[in-house]
């Protein structure tokens, strides 16, 4: 499947219960189990191409992975790391490559982390130099900022690294490095960013200790507990069709089991600004909160997204679909941390949504959009996922025709299969 045509369909009420496992939680459920002595239990892991390459490399590190026949994945850690014989393929997923160069920068061998075209045009320095800083040993393209990047297990320092970007990605690596540095290490960043590895990792027994904007690190000399986790559904995933349903006044979706953590539904909060009908029913909290988001289209109107941004910097690309769908004016600052995604995604999204009749202004750090009326285009995914889903949503409002779609299977293998309940779908070369 190279293109997609989708139109509307007409009006729509979903209950959706089967949104693809959080992409985040199951990276780090295939690579927080290697902190182990005893094997992790996993419900419900994202069986998507980026979170399957590292599930893979997990294999290669010396770990045992079975699925058993409840469907719950165990993952037995090895004694000790093994030296792999062969590059480890990261596929598409930043996710994985960097918080694996945290990892595997305190541990005994060497390794080398590769990926396909796109992760390898992504930048690594903003990890690999705080990590060198510490004493890791990592080189690769461009000294160390493109993969291929070599990495040869070194002894680690602590540290008190000040991070000038908030990202998920960065701190996890420096976390994870840290429980292996010789001493207790600190972590900050100009605005919270999500949170996940802190979480899980205290519920293993990690003594990660969260204060405002600081993150302080014990070393772990003794294996964590184990994790006993069902992974729950993406809600940036699920943020796709929750503006289907905003841009559609009347239109309901209910999505189930979602993550509810704070960090991961600023997105839902800004659809609930411009005015559609959102609610969140949770329903269980143990290493996260988990429950449903029920979202009602209105009539929705111009905002301005210029905090949290960290919060929602995934969703923006589909947030920009609501945007040209509102009365008025909105506009994203402080969101050059777009520009280093799959794809630069402000470019990506000024120069699709000018083909659809939109007019917008492109910023170092953002855009302003004014809302009209969307037309009929054909869009380049610029082999973005979430270039391709947005887009594909538009084609519910009015007909769109997006190409270089394959990169949906890299995170949400049945995308296409919900959107057919809202859509109609046509698909070529």
């Amino acid at each position: 499947m190279n293109a997609l045509h989708v139109s509307p369909k007409g009006d729509f009420s979903l209950s959706i219960d089967t949104i693809a496992s959080d992409k985040s939680i199951s990276h780090r459920c295939a690579i927080f189990p290697l902190l182990c002595d005893e094997p992790s239990y996993i419900e419900n892991y994202l069986h998507a191409e980026d979170t399957l390459c590292t599930l893979n490399i997990v294999q290669m590190l010396g770990a045992d992975v079975k699925v058993r026949e409840d469907g719950i994945m165990v993952i037995t850690p090895p004694q000790a790391i093994v030296e792999p014989p062969c590059v480890l393929d990261c596929g598409n997923a930043g996710t994985a490559i960097r918080l694996l160069m945290g990892f595997l920068s305190s541990r005994q061998g060497y390794f080398v982390l590769y990926g396909d075209k796109y992760l390898c045009s992504r930048p690594m320095r903003r990890v690999a130099d705080p990590l060198r800083s510490i004493g890791a040993c990592i080189d690769g393209r461009s000294d160390g900022n493109y993969a291929p990047l070599g990495i040869r297990g070194q002894r680690l320092k602590a540290f008190h690294y000040e991070s000038k970007i908030s990202s998920a990605q960065v701190k996890s690596a420096l976390i994870l490095a840290a429980l292996q540095a010789d001493g207790i290490s600190t972590f900050s960043e100009p605005e919270l960013s999500r949170d996940h590895s802190e979480r899980m990792l205290r519920g293993m027994g990690a003594k990660v200790l969260t204060e405002g904007l600081n993150v302080t690190i014990h070393p772990q000399r003794t294996p964590l507990k184990p994790l006993h986790v069902r992974v729950p559904s993406d809600p940036s995933s699920g943020f796709f069709f929750a503006v289907a349903a905003a841009i559609h006044e009347g239109c309901s979706i209910t999505l189930h089991h979602m993550l509810l953590n704070p960090t991961r539904i600023e997105a839902y909060k800004v659809l609930e600004r411009m005015g559609a009908e959102v609610c969140f029913i949770e329903k269980e909290n143990t290493y996260e909160s988990v429950g449903d988001i029920c979202i009602t289209g209105r009539a929705l109107k111009g905002v301005v997204v210029e905090e949290n941004i960290a919060w929602l910097i995934d969703e923006l690309p589909a947030l920009s679909i609501a945007f040209a769908c509102a009365m008025g004016k909105s506009t994203v600052k402080n969101a050059e941390e777009l520009r280093v995604k799959e794809s630069d995604r402000i470019s990506s999204v000024v120069k699709n949504l000018r083909l659809c009749g939109i007019e917008v202004e492109e910023f170092r750090d953002g855009y302003e959009v004014l809302g009209g009326t969307l037309r009929s285009a054909t869009i380049n995914s610029f082999g973005d996922h979430r270039i391709a889903m947005s887009f594909a949503i538009a084609g519910t409002k009015v007909a769109m025709h997006i190409e270089d779609v394959a990169c949906i299977q890299t995170s949400f293998p049945n995308f296409t299969e919900l959107l057919a309940c809202i859509g109609v779908l046509h698909y070529g070369d």
